[in-house]
């Protein structure tokens, strides 16, 4: 062999060990960043958060800022809460991401408990919560609670004039100016399955054909219902007391009513979390969830534009919100309502043309 072919032969080999390592390495940090969300330690925890983000990361910052453990949340998406996570859970059931998951709404978590995604955990933070609100076996808890709430425009319709029961919006007064967000996601699906659980199918089955016969407006979120009626595209709207909360802070013509105070009762939305089972660092994330269920978590919901209504006894309760005990909640088994989503979408697919 030359020293020229042997010079070649060596650049060759350097060549080709760089060009090695370097495939290497791109295959670890490709690796590295799939995992990513799977905890390494106790100072990290991975929360899958369905609560509007504006709301839920001041909160998950605070219990950083006080424990110092790293918190990786995953947020849902407006059009897709809290379906989304709720079906990323299940499809990383057998290999889990996270440790907590935050729902916004009842529906869904107790999905996830008959599919055994979910793991039991007493927090000894739950004490002051009723026990309505609180899963006998330990699989969630709920805390601060939403309502949902019809929102009109001010301008446009007068105070007594305004619907006061969801059954007013089917009426011909109000044909082509009513907005609601995707039955199938959210609180809305929450509501939904709610009165088929209440009403019964052919009772439900008849209301959600008289509110299409109508021509009810179906939206991507309970936000774009919102700014529809904010902006007088439509009159009414069926969507929570937090997004209507933003628009009174912003001074737009807008005010709600709980509907069916003398009738069915107010549809109540608490918040639920819970540990997820087999989840990579269980006790981080049953140290997140006895934050969640503090009284200062409560507070500061309740503090902020989210106006959450404390569940607890003792904690001062938002503005522009009355308290829970000023108004009949509606009476409802979680966990009949929950056995029906699926079923209840399907129908309502079929009844608006979804």
């Amino acid at each position: 062999m030359t020293k020229q072919m042997a010079r070649l032969w060596l650049s060759g080999l350097m060549l080709l060990a760089i060009i090695t390592g370097a495939c290497g390495t791109s295959s670890n940090q490709a690796n590295t960043g799939t995992n990513s969300g799977a905890n390494t330690g106790g100072n990290t925890v991975t929360i899958y958060v369905s609560q509007d983000r504006v709301f839920a990361e001041p909160v998950l910052q605070a219990y950083e800022q006080k424990t110092g453990v790293k918190v990786n949340a995953v947020y849902d998406t407006e059009e897709t809460k809290s379906t989304g996570l709720a079906n990323k859970l299940i499809a990383e059931k057998n290999r889990p991401q996270a440790d907590v998951f935050w729902s916004n709404e009842p529906v869904r978590t107790l999905v996830l408990k008959k599919r055994g995604v979910l793991a039991a955990y007493q927090s000894t933070s739950a004490d002051g919560i009723p026990a309505t609100f609180k899963d006998p076996e330990h699989f969630w808890t709920g805390f601060s609670a939403r309502s949902r709430v019809i929102v009109y425009n001010t301008d446009l319709v007068k105070e007594a004039d305004a619907p006061r029961s969801i059954f007013d919006l089917a009426d011909p007064k109000w044909k082509g100016q009513v907005a609601v967000a995707d039955p199938r996601f959210g609180s809305t699906s929450f509501h939904v399955a709610a009165l088929y659980a209440e009403l019964g199918d052919e009772k439900a089955d008849d209301f959600f054909r008289r509110l299409k016969a109508n021509e009810v407006k179906i939206v991507p979120g309970n936000s774009v219902v919102r700014d529809m009626v904010a902006r007088g595209e439509v009159k009414v709207g069926v969507t929570d007391t937090d997004d209507v909360n933003v628009a009174l802070e912003k001074k737009l013509p807008v005010a709600m009513v709980f509907p069916d105070r003398d009738g069915i009762g107010v549809p109540i939305m608490p918040n639920m979390v819970s540990l997820v089972a087999g989840s990579p660092n269980a006790e981080a994330g049953k140290k997140l969830i006895d934050y969640l269920l503090s009284a200062e978590t409560e507070a500061a919901l309740a503090r902020s534009e989210a106006v959450q209504i404390p569940l607890r006894s003792g904690v001062e309760a938002p503005k522009n919100i009355p308290p829970l005990a000023s108004f009949k909640p509606m009476t409802l088994d979680y966990g009949k309502a929950a056995d029906r989503v699926e079923e209840v979408t399907r129908r309502l697919q079929e009844l608006l043309g979804l």
